[in-house]
């Protein structure tokens, strides 16, 4: 497989910009799974998952440990009377996270089927809509007049796995509303999110994936898209089954964490797709993140990357968690167009 960053647009672009390509296929057909061995995959999947929600999660990462060691922080920042200048820095800061910008890429696969040449995958990740006032606006003119082929959620949708499910499902239902998708929107769940959250999702008309691959399907030729639960909280081996198990051709990833990336790329996967870290959120100068909150592949935290021959983007995501600023990073909906490499 060959790779190619063609392009790379860290200025915000006006929404509906796209440049224009002519239609080389007819349009995608959406197989989804709906045998009975599927019913029973995602009930054992439900059971699994509660648990798991009421016991704390997988011990990939504590993340309970992770949230005692934040709690101090948060409190600081809600309790402590502000000196002047300090405040001036933690409303710069959350200026910072309001300034969400559209990221473009192009990304060459000489294994992208031909009929695939310039399809368009829109990713959101990470937009944490309770958490700050603005974000959903922000998003919302991102998105706006744009059409793209597919769209993509990688999970955090809320703050916390217990965030009261109206302040989140209502801003998902106008940004679900908003985009323009001809192959849908595929979306799976993170650390943040809860199992809950799944049939409201499929209410708006979001296929999410669990554990499971849909093959989206164009003129006589297939790429396989592989979604798995979220392995930063709640890892259990049906992902790393799923990801071996998909059928061959061209295999695109979405997963909250790249905390998998080895195992996905030794299991012949082309393209991956995560976000979970927010690019730091808080950085040095420089975009170096601070914190990424990975236990497994932190050098995978931000931005483009590769692991053996699979090509992944983390996301810098939409929003922020623990705290509502930004520091030295920037969040993003990045828009991402695959190419068929020449040669």
């Amino acid at each position: 497989m060959t790779y190619e960053h063609r392009r790379e647009e860290d200025a915000p672009e006006a929404p509906g910009t796209i440049p224009p390509r002519p239609c080389r296929a007819e349009p995608a057909a959406l197989a989804t799974p709906a045998n009975g061995d599927a019913v029973l995959a995602r009930q054992g999947w439900a059971r699994a998952r509660a648990a798991m929600e009421r016991n704390g999660g997988s011990d990939l990462v504590n993340e309970a440990l992770v949230e005692r060691l934040w709690r101090p922080l948060r409190a600081v920042v809600r309790s402590v009377d502000w000196g002047q200048h300090l405040r001036g820095v933690y409303e710069r800061g959350v200026r910072n996270a309001l300034d969400l910008r559209l990221k473009r890429l192009d990304l060459a696969f000489g294994t992208l089927p031909a009929a695939f040449d310039g399809y368009t995958i829109l990713h959101i990740t990470d937009p944490h809509f309770d958490k700050l006032d603005g974000i959903t606006e922000r998003v919302l003119a991102l998105v706006a007049g744009l059409e793209v082929d597919a769209c993509a959620l990688t999970g955090d949708y809320g703050d916390a796995q217990h965030s009261r499910h109206e302040r989140i499902l209502a801003p998902l239902g106008e940004v679900v509303s908003a985009v323009s998708a001809r192959d849908g929107i595929l979306a799976v769940l993170g650390n943040h999110d809860s199992m809950k959250l799944v049939e409201p999702l499929e209410r708006l008309g979001v296929r999410v994936l669990i554990n499971e691959t849909v093959s989206l399907e164009r003129a006589g030729a297939s790429i396989h898209v592989t979604g798995l639960d979220d392995v930063h909280h709640f890892y259990t081996d049906d992902a790393r089954k799923a990801l071996f198990s998909a059928p061959a051709g061209f295999r695109v990833a979405l997963v909250h964490s790249p905390e998998i990336a080895h195992v996905a790329a030794e299991a012949g996967v082309d393209f991956y797709l995560t976000g979970h870290t927010h690019g730091g959120q808080l950085c040095l100068p420089g975009g170096r993140p601070i914190v990424t909150n990975l236990r497994r592949n932190r050098a995978l935290a931000a931005g483009l990357w590769r692991r053996g021959a699979m090509v992944g983007y983390t996301s810098a995501g939409a929003g922020v968690s623990v705290v509502p600023v930004r520091f030295n990073t920037r969040g993003e909906v990045t828009l991402i167009t695959l190419r068929r490499a020449s040669g």
